[in-house]
């Protein structure tokens, strides 16, 4: 029962925050038709929760190890409620990104948090299993804000929709108040000195750096494309209508419920035979690249299927989080996951803004879309740079990474 009260709270605190991570790929027409906005526009709109969303990643790590998940991400939920409804509220674009940025910095620890919690309350062991089923509640929150976020816009707009989210996060707010237990772990005060050290830490740790490249490559360009421009892709490239197109990607984000469950236990099984995480990590990765290869050349007959291959393995790098938090003390579990959060989700930002500015270069078709070698271009390069990361890591010399306590 304790196990239920510190995962399901925190896993619908991250059930939100993919909520509005993703649901911008579906509205994207409402606020290109409504508001005049370009690829450029809407790449810089939605990017601009990541850029907050980084910005407080390392604030974040000291905030987690001072106070803890529970009273840290309760606080933030606030700004994502105020974010939510400044966003519906908007009537051009500075509006709009305030309102998105203030949604970044509010759900900044909805993942962070609950990773934190899990090395407080369960055996290290069995972080890789948690934090797959963490991604795979996320996964429900992608499902909702695809198919069902194009019904509920048959009831309402997407100023309704953001409206509605606000209240439904004060609510996720107040459940994890009232039914997280207090915390068996003692919090260490630190002076201002010693946090700065253990950031420092990080930061120059090998083992961080070996294993920061590969998932910060594979975590951008999947952020990225799920989070806008899978939807504008079926639609330009794949020449599906609106509605067909949001069935498509609530396919999508069911196979990264069903990948990242599957990905966590069978990360775990194969840790019990003395196959790492990293291992896993590397394999899940190397899956995850040919299905973007098929897709960035539009080789699939239905293009479905290497959609359905990108659902599935494109958030098990991921995983790679809990090998991180095997190998630092307990002490320093908020920076070091938070630590490689602010590089993964800065890639997001980049690489969702960038894509944008890529798909620009070529001049807009009469339908408002973009042609295909547009978004070739754009998915090719973060594809470039997803493989540049796993030769980084097959050649980076470092001992195996080793469990701290």
């Amino acid at each position: 029962m304790t196990a239920l009260r510190v995962f399901i709270p925190f896993a619908l605190g991250f059930f939100v925050s993919y909520v509005f991570r993703v649901v911008n790929a579906v509205i994207a027409p409402d606020l290109t038709a409504e508001l005049g906005l370009d690829a450029a526009d809407l790449g810089l709109l939605t990017s601009a929760y990541f850029l907050t969303f980084a910005a407080f990643q390392i604030p974040l790590g000291i905030l987690l190890d001072r106070y803890g998940p529970k009273r840290t991400e309760v606080g933030l939920l606030a700004f994502a409620a105020l974010g939510a409804l400044v966003f519906s509220r908007a009537e051009g674009m500075a509006g709009l990104v305030v309102g998105r940025a203030l949604i970044g910095l509010g759900v900044s620890s909805c993942l962070m948090a609950a990773f934190t919690a899990y090395v407080s309350w369960f055996p290290k062991e069995r972080l890789p299993l948690l934090n797959g089923c963490q991604m795979a509640f996320g996964g429900l929150g992608a499902l909702t804000a695809t198919a069902p976020v194009e019904w509920a816009l048959g009831f309402t707009d997407w100023r309704g929709l953001f409206a509605g989210s606000a209240v439904f996060t004060l609510l996720v707010a107040a459940l994890i108040t009232a039914v997280v237990p207090r915390e068996t772990v003692e919090r260490v005060r630190e002076p201002a000195s010693a946090k700065l050290q253990g950031i420092t830490h990080v930061f120059t740790s090998a083992v961080f750096w070996r294993i920061a490249p590969i998932t910060v490559a594979s975590q951008a360009t999947f952020l990225a494309i799920q989070g806008l421009w899978s939807g504008p892709w079926l639609r330009d490239v794949g020449g599906l209508d609106r509605s067909a197109a949001a069935d498509h990607l609530f396919l999508i984000a069911l196979c990264m419920v069903a990948g990242m469950a599957a990905a966590g236990w069978i990360t775990d099984r194969l840790g019990r035979i003395g196959i790492s995480t990293m291992t896993s990590v590397v394999a899940f990765t190397a899956v995850f690249m040919v299905g973007q290869t098929v897709i960035a050349f539009n080789w699939a007959d239905p293009i479905l299927l290497p959609w359905l291959a990108f659902g599935l393995f494109g958030n098990t790098g991921v995983l790679a989080f809990a090998a991180l938090s095997q190998s630092f003390p307990r002490h320093l579990a908020g920076r070091v996951v938070t630590a490689l959060n602010l590089l993964a989700i800065l890639g997001a930002w980049a690489a969702q803004w960038g894509m944008g500015l890529i798909i620009n270069l070529w001049p807009a078709l009469p339908s408002g879309g973009y042609p295909p070698p547009a978004y070739r271009a754009a998915f090719l390069l973060m594809l470039a740079l997803q493989v540049l990361a796993v030769a980084w890591y097959a050649a980076f010399r470092h001992p195996p990474v080793k469990s701290v306590d």
